[in-house]
């Protein structure tokens, strides 16, 4: 019998130690989300970026997929490669 990743979750989200490195994650996967949607709104490939940042297509592949956390520096390298401008923001904590 195969489990679906989604059973997995939900059976796993019934432990505190789980819900909390899952949740620490939220962040990193926030921001492979905005580098992937920032290249595909300036309609290039992970390629053209690579090139425009004289950098390889696994390195912006990786940081689509979440497995690397740039720099500041490269996260600026990677706005101007993609014609976009690089805002960092404090947003205040929620408290439960």
């Amino acid at each position: 019998q195969v489990t679906k990743l989604r059973d997995l979750h939900t059976g796993w989200s019934k432990e505190p130690s789980y819900r909390k490195a899952y949740h620490a994650m939220d962040e990193e996967f926030a921001l492979a989300e905005a580098i992937a949607e920032a290249r595909s709104r300036a309609g290039l490939t992970q390629a053209e970026v690579a090139e425009r940042m004289h950098t390889t297509q696994s390195n912006i592949a990786r940081m689509e997929a979440g497995r690397t956390t740039p720099s500041t520096r490269t996260l600026e390298k990677f706005a101007q490669a993609v014609g976009a401008k690089l805002k960092i923001s404090f947003e205040p904590v929620r408290t439960r």
